[in-house]
């Protein structure tokens, strides 16, 4: 891995190890845009001024946007989302091992 690799990596997850900042992205993973108030009770937990905080910087990394409907993921938004798409599938997985190793204790 390239230096300018490393740190391009460092530099997204610094962005998105930010509270709730994935949270963010993947209540917009359906592509339908959602407004203020819908996203924050998607996020759920979230308060106003953290959300407004991780949009800011979301859309200040090019991955969300707002228009008239409210804020979607961009382009490149679309193709993180489609790369961390497996991410549910070993969820559920990683779930059903963990029930399985508390069950047996």
């Amino acid at each position: 891995m390239s230096a300018k690799e490393s740190v391009a990596i460092g530099q997204l997850l610094s962005l998105l190890e930010s509270r709730y900042a994935m949270r963010v992205m993947w209540a917009l993973r359906d592509g339908h845009p959602q407004t203020f108030r819908l996203l924050q009770d998607s996020v759920g937990g979230i308060t106003p001024n953290t959300l407004n905080t991780r949009i800011k910087e979301l859309r200040e990394a090019g991955l969300l946007d707002h228009g008239g409907d409210g804020y979607f993921v961009t382009k490149l938004g679309a193709d993180f989302l489609k790369r961390i798409g497996e991410i549910q599938a070993f969820a559920g997985k990683w779930a059903n091992a963990l029930a399985k190793r508390n069950a047996s204790k």
